[in-house]
């Protein structure tokens, strides 16, 4: 079958949702420990987390879960063409030149852009157009993390040539059930490869990351309700001004340094009034806008049920609440679990339920959109028709 563009899936003056994923050449361990030559290149995929926390800072694209593995990774990226809108043109231009840098320090770190650096951007109409849509282009974040990459490794191993695979492969996710069943095969791949055991053992993944985020939260209060249980009544409020403004100073310390900072957050919920571009001002990331309308504890329940499913030898039972999700999306607990374990396999350029897709024509020649015959009979053999 012919490879559909690109540009019939998706583009970067629209927002979308979209599961991307690369490998090294050959299938190697460039990324990870390689049995075959006996080195370990683990400190490549801090590169890569580095490159996502500072793509994430910079881009107009909403970093939603990742997964670097040994020799590929996974990321699902939303682009976010609604926040590039309302950034001015020295922020477009400071935010390309930090991506794009014309300086480096001695680390290779990008120096902050000077006014004549900002000047070559904004000061040149066609220049800052065409800016301006990079900023929230996948494609153009994938080609500056697998081409920064390539060279360093490159660098490192003294070699010269390909680094990755082949292009790229990116689904765009069409509807809820897609990107609950994409996250959920995205952050148990190192469950599913044998290389993690439970979820916060998954190294250099968003769920690590979310639930390291979680227990720091956790310790911090358990600390500042025994601070107040020991200050006497006098005391605080003797010290109730000094209290209250170190208290908005360390929430915005926090804010900074907490390990899923650069991460969308998990939880889209509708009756909080963070709806429509929801832009981050504390610079970590493109915005605070959720993707799933459920409980950062229940997803991390579901994810949990799920690995015990997927993961020979793991026993344990399905957690209260977990199949009430999955049933409200017209999901059982079968279809969810071979959805998340052959996610990669049962998806070609979009995912979704086949009614989602069957309606949803190409961008630009409205072609139909190819479903693969193994991935229609898995909804089929399940709905309530052929069960009649």
């Amino acid at each position: 079958m012919a490879r559909m563009a690109r540009v019939e899936v998706f583009a970067p003056d629209e927002v979308a949702i979209v599961h991307v994923m690369n490998r090294v050449v050959r299938r190697c361990f460039l990324l990870g420990n390689d049995p075959v030559t006996g080195k370990n290149y683990d400190h490549r995929k801090v590169w890569v987390e580095t490159l996502l926390k500072r793509f994430s800072a910079h881009f107009g694209i909403d970093l939603l879960g990742f997964a670097i593995l040994s020799n590929h990774f996974h990321l699902i990226l939303r682009s976010r063409p609604d926040v590039v809108t309302t950034w001015d043109d020295t922020e477009v231009a400071r935010r390309w030149l930090m991506l794009c840098p014309m300086r480096k320090d001695a680390e290779e770190n990008p120096e902050i852009p000077d006014e004549m650096e900002l000047d070559t951007v904004r000061n040149d109409p066609e220049k800052m157009k065409t800016v301006r849509l990079r900023l929230s282009d996948i494609g153009w974040w994938m080609r500056l993390l697998c081409q920064q990459i390539a060279i360093k490794a490159n660098r490192e191993d003294q070699e010269m040539g390909k680094f990755w695979q082949s292009r790229f492969k990116a689904v765009r996710l069409l509807d809820e059930a897609a990107l609950l069943a994409c996250s959920a095969y995205v952050d148990l791949n190192p469950i599913r490869a044998a290389m993690a055991q439970t979820l916060e053992q998954s190294d250099f993944t968003s769920v690590q990351r979310r639930i390291q985020t979680m227990q720091a939260q956790s310790g911090k209060t358990i600390k500042t309700q025994a601070k107040r249980i020991s200050t006497s009544a006098s005391s605080r409020s003797q010290k109730a001004e000094p209290v209250a403004n170190g208290s908005s100073r360390s929430t915005r310390a926090s804010a900074s340094s907490t390990a899923d900072g650069f991460l969308a957050p998990l939880t889209l919920d509708e009756r909080s009034g963070k709806t429509g571009t929801v832009a981050n001002r504390s610079g970590l990331r493109c915005s605070d806008k959720g993707f799933l309308p459920m409980s950062q504890g229940d997803y991390l329940q579901l994810l949990d049920w799920t690995a015990r499913q997927l993961v020979e030898g793991k026993p344990g039972a399905t957690p209260a609440g977990t199949l009430p999700i999955i049933e409200r999306l017209s999901l059982d607990p079968k279809v969810w679990c071979d959805l998340v374990a052959g996610f990669g396999r049962l998806f070609y350029n979009v995912a979704g339920q086949p009614q989602t897709i069957d309606a949803t024509p190409s961008r630009v020649t409205q072609q139909r959109y190819y479903l693969r015959g193994e991935t229609r009979k898995l909804f089929v053999s399940t709905s309530p028709e052929s069960s009649a």
